[in-house]
Order: C-alpha cells, then sequence, then structure tokens
C-alpha cells in the first residue's frame, strides 16, 4: 500500500458536492460543512474547499428580501474553517488561496438607536466584494463589504481588510494597509 493511494481513498471518502450549489468538475467541498441557499452559489472547476466551510448568502432577513450571488473561479482553493456571507455579491477569481480561517462579507448589521435590537434590523452593505485572479489571503484574513482586491494581491496573516487594493499590492494589519508592490506592478 503506498501514500498516494491511501490518500486518494482519504479524499475521495471525506469529499462532496452540496446539492443544489452550481459546481465545475473536479470540484468538491470536504466534510463537513453548512452551506444555505445553494442555488445562490457557483463554484468553478477544480475548485478544493476545506472542511468546516460556511457559505451563507443571505436570501431574507428582517422581512426584507435579498438576491444574494457567491461565485468562486477556476482552480481556487479555500482552507478550512473559511467563511463567506453574501446579500449581494462575492466574487472570487480563479487560481486564489485562501488560507483557514478566511471571513469574507458584503454585510453588516443595521446599528439604528431603535426600539427593534440590533438582529432585528435590516441588514446594510457598502457594495460587493470583488477579489482578482490569484490573489493569496493568509490565515484569519477578514475582507469586508465594499472592498475589491486586485489580481495578484498578498494579504498578510491576521489583516482586517476595509479599503481596495490595485493589482499586485502586498498588505496587512488592522486596518490592511500598502506594504509594498509585487515586482512588475505600479501603485
Amino acid at each position: 500500500m503506498n501514500i498516494v493511494g491511501t490518500l486518494k481513498r482519504f479524499v475521495k471518502r471525506h469529499r462532496f458536492v452540496p446539492k443544489g450549489a452550481d459546481f465545475g468538475v473536479d470540484s468538491f467541498v470536504r466534510r463537513p460543512w453548512l452551506w444555505f441557499n445553494r442555488d445562490a452559489i457557483k463554484v468553478g472547476k477544480n475548485v478544493f474547499i476545506g472542511r468546516e466551510s460556511v457559505f451563507h448568502p443571505v436570501t431574507k432577513y428582517a422581512g426584507v428580501s435579498h438576491t444574494p450571488s457567491i461565485k468562486v473561479g477556476d482552480g481556487t482553493y479555500i482552507g478550512g474553517y473559511c467563511q463567506i456571507h453574501a446579500m449581494g455579491r462575492i466574487e472570487i477569481g480563479p487560481e486564489c488561496v485562501l488560507s483557514e480561517h478566511v471571513y469574507i462579507s458584503d454585510i453588516a448589521h443595521g446599528m439604528q438607536i431603535l426600539p427593534t435590537p440590533i438582529m432585528e434590523q435590516p441588514l446594510e452593505s457598502k457594495g460587493p466584494v470583488l477579489i482578482g485572479r490569484r490573489v493569496f489571503l493568509g490565515y484569519r484574513v477578514a475582507v469586508l463589504p465594499g472592498v475589491e482586491l486586485g489580481d495578484h494581491c498578498i494579504v498578510g496573516t491576521n489583516s482586517v481588510v476595509t479599503r481596495s487594493f490595485p493589482a499586485g499590492s502586498v498588505i496587512a494589519g488592522s486596518p490592511a494597509r500598502l506594504m509594498k508592490m509585487r515586482p512588475g506592478f505600479d501603485a
């Protein structure tokens, strides 16, 4: 018995394609997972999504209907314990790498001073989250509403991305800021 055969059997036993979601060829999710409103999720081909992932396109909240969309490009790797929440649109480009415990959302709770509790107020958004091709998000990165990351960006561990950055940016921090540009890219 060789290690490759053992690994293939392990992966086959623990992978799954959630019914109702639009999945490309050779894409799968490791079990267990928690996916809601799967008809609003589109996953390209050759995508790996780690265990304990939560994909939550919110179609209705606090009596308000939404038309969410979560799209993952071909060849993307999403690590375990990743959470993606959308009331509008989240797009992850092709050939990206999202490390473990990454959080991406285009949603914010209403925080008006009303007699209504926060959890019962309508959701708000500053816009979609758009992640370009071959972007790397480090361990425990959070990408918040209205952010666009250009192609080939690198985001450091534990960063909180609150604004957009152009292609080739290397960013880190909380809130994330530009550390440098990758060779061949201009600021």
